[in-house]
């Protein structure tokens, strides 16, 4: 007989895996179903994780007890940090990875999780009593009984893939569209639109002219993305890099018309942030060429990933646009590249716990809610997958604020902010990035990781000796002093730094501080250092104590703004006095705090100072 379950997820992607792997490590019975289970955790599009502000995510979801973080760690190919040469702010680790080994890791996890159960099938209906989730229904008219729900099934429902004016129902190339989930959702009165992604051709690595190609090797030095230690060291690989030409341009204007996004077969919106071959000629025309990067997609693969190329073309102008790179001449496609259409879950109507606000117990997380990339997903599945289990188990949920983290701020966007095209994380989306550096995620998070149960005994030992370290290196760079004489003066001058006065003395985090400064000048100055003193981390704490304790005090604001609460049955329609816009915004949002509504895009600073005086004159706040 068919078991009922606290949690079923719905999709096996980077958010569903998450969701799974939280739940279950949460202590509820979860069952993980999937259209195709050999696929779980599958990289269809980029073979890599990380990247600009998207490793903040992974190092964070890392630091709170989910699994991206070691799965990455296990399966690179390359390692590599960008934006050396800016600040540590936005310093972003990425590991190109075996995409087979990758999901073979994180499937391996998943079974051995022993609340956790598998299922095959296409989930067709959720099944509601009374505005409450009780399970879900297959296409084979199967009924599985449930406390809560996690839908997370990425770009699968209502697929539908293009390769020129050529079309067909699927989830991505080979696999099976979700057929009947929509439906489902909008007799819930869910409202749901169109939106569009990509992916480029995957080129045979014997043919192509690597000679003539600028390679991008991996770092010398390693930085992973989990902060446990004795992390995998393993042969890493090349990437390297060519360039669209004039002939690629021309090749593409001649031939725009069989683009299924410029003849109006496509109608969902594609990611701004990520346009297709046709989009970046057309609309940066002035550009003479086109960085692409030729990744590999595994150590035992043929298969190279033409990053920057993706397009829905159809193949024998693919072929034409391929051959027209330098290097590529005589290469030979394997997998053709495609766009992919699909239905979206307009994210407004989630909470910041991304609980339905229309159905209790029902939850969606990653690309279903409007974003793209992996991380972001395994971030919402994470989260979903947290609070799925904390509304089973009849807890509060776990809402990270986006002055605390990445993923809070992620989340606060999707729910407050209406998506018109996918979400991205960017650095910039983050007003508090100074201190949410990728770091600190640890420092910042893991002590929440171990309240709610996710941190377990062997990770909570690596941070408390980690940040033992971390306080007791600070507690003597600020203590020993520095006195003026001549050798210091010496070394402060070699090293371009004003001298010290006569009885003057600094302490050794007070000279660290100064720009110019560095690890090297701090050495000379005070030679008997404490072992294994953590540089990167303490040096970026002193240089940025300023700039930190200024965002602080803007936080502690915005914190004020968060805690003062809106009840769910104020009526923003007697608000006579601000806006329509956002009276009409505020009605559809319904934001759960004066700091989210004023995040709101049209709610205006003098349209939340009629709120509060309107809350404050009705006693509700």
């Amino acid at each position: 007989m068919r078991p009922s379950y606290d949690v079923i997820v719905i999709g096996c992607g980077h958010a569903g895996s998450e969701a799974a792997a939280a739940s279950a490590n949460l202590g509820c019975k979860t069952l993980l179903v999937g259209l195709n289970l050999d696929s779980i955790a599958w990289m269809p599009c980029n073979p890599a994780i990380g990247g600009p502000a998207k490793s903040h995510l992974v190092k964070e979801i890392d630091a709170l007890g989910g699994i991206m973080g070691l799965a990455a760690d296990a399966t690179y190919l390359q390692l590599k940090t960008l934006n050396l040469s800016r600040g540590p702010a936005v310093h972003s680790l990425r590991a190109q990875s075996d995409k087979h080994e990758y999901s073979e890791w994180v499937r391996n996890y998943l079974q051995s999780l022993p609340n956790l159960s598998f299922y095959q099938a296409m989930i067709t209906e959720i099944m509601v009593i009374k505005d409450e989730v009780i399970g879900v229904k297959t296409a084979l008219g199967e009924e599985i009984k449930a406390k809560s729900v996690i839908i997370t099934s990425g770009t699968f429902l209502q697929g539908k893939v293009f390769t020129g004016k050529q079309s067909h129902s699927a989830g991505r190339a080979s696999e099976p569209a979700a057929i009947g989930l929509t439906a489902s959702l909008k007799q819930y009165g869910f409202e749901l639109g169109r939106l569009k992604t990509g992916t480029p051709a995957r080129i045979d690595k014997r043919t192509i002219n690597f000679d003539i190609l600028e390679e991008y090797p991996a770092d010398n030095k390693l930085s992973f993305f989990s902060f446990l230690p004795n992390r995998p060291v393993r042969k890493q690989i090349s990437c390297y890099a060519t360039r669209s030409t004039s002939l690629t341009h021309q090749i593409i204007k001649d031939n725009l018309f069989e683009s299924p996004m410029y003849s109006g077969l496509i109608e969902g919106i594609g990611p701004r942030y990520c346009p297709s071959i046709e989009d970046k000629v057309v609309r940066f025309a002035d550009k003479e060429s086109h960085l692409f990067f030729l990744e590999p997609e595994g150590k035992n693969t043929n298969e190279i990933y033409l990053q920057g190329c993706s397009t829905s073309l159809p193949i024998n102008i693919q072929w034409q646009i391929v051959n027209s790179l330098p290097g590529l001449e005589r290469a030979e496609i394997i997998r053709p590249a495609y766009a992919v259409e699909y239905d979206f879950l307009r994210p407004i109507q989630f909470k910041h716990s991304l609980e339905s606000k229309l159905i209790k117990g029902l939850f969606a997380a990653g690309q279903l809610l409007g974003t793209s990339g992996y991380e972001e997903a395994a971030s919402q599945g994470f989260m979903a997958g947290i609070n799925a289990a904390k509304c089973v188990q009849g807890k509060e949920a776990l809402i990270l604020k986006r002055s605390e983290s990445y993923i809070g701020t992620l989340l606060d966007d999707l729910v407050i902010k209406e998506i018109t095209e996918p979400y991205r994380m960017m650095t910039s989306r983050s007003e508090h990035r100074l201190h949410l550096r990728q770091d600190n995620a640890d420092r910042r998070l893991t002590p929440i990781g171990r309240e709610i149960g996710l941190v377990d005994d062997y990770r909570w030992k690596c941070f408390e000796e980690k940040l033992n370290k971390f306080d007791s290196g600070m507690e003597f760079l600020k203590s020993k002093r520095i006195k003026a004489n001549e050798k210091t003066n010496h070394l402060l001058e070699e090293a371009g730094q004003s001298i010290l006065k006569k009885d003057q003395a600094l302490t050794l985090a007070e000279i660290w501080s100064r720009p110019s400064s560095n690890f090297d000048l701090i050495k000379k100055l005070e030679p008997n250092l404490p072992e294994d003193l953590l540089e990167f981390e303490i040096e970026t704490e002193i240089k940025y104590a300023g700039y930190i304790t200024r965002q602080d005090s803007q936080v502690e604001k915005l914190n004020t703004l968060d805690n003062k609460q809106i009840p769910d049955s104020f009526d923003y329609q007697k608000l006579n006095h601000i806006s329509s816009e956002a009276r009409e915004k505020l009605t559809r949002i319904k934001p759960q705090t004066i700091g989210q509504a004023s995040k709101i895009d049209g709610v205006r600073s003098a349209d939340i100072n009629v709120l509060l005086i309107s809350l404050a004159a009705s006693g509700k706040h």
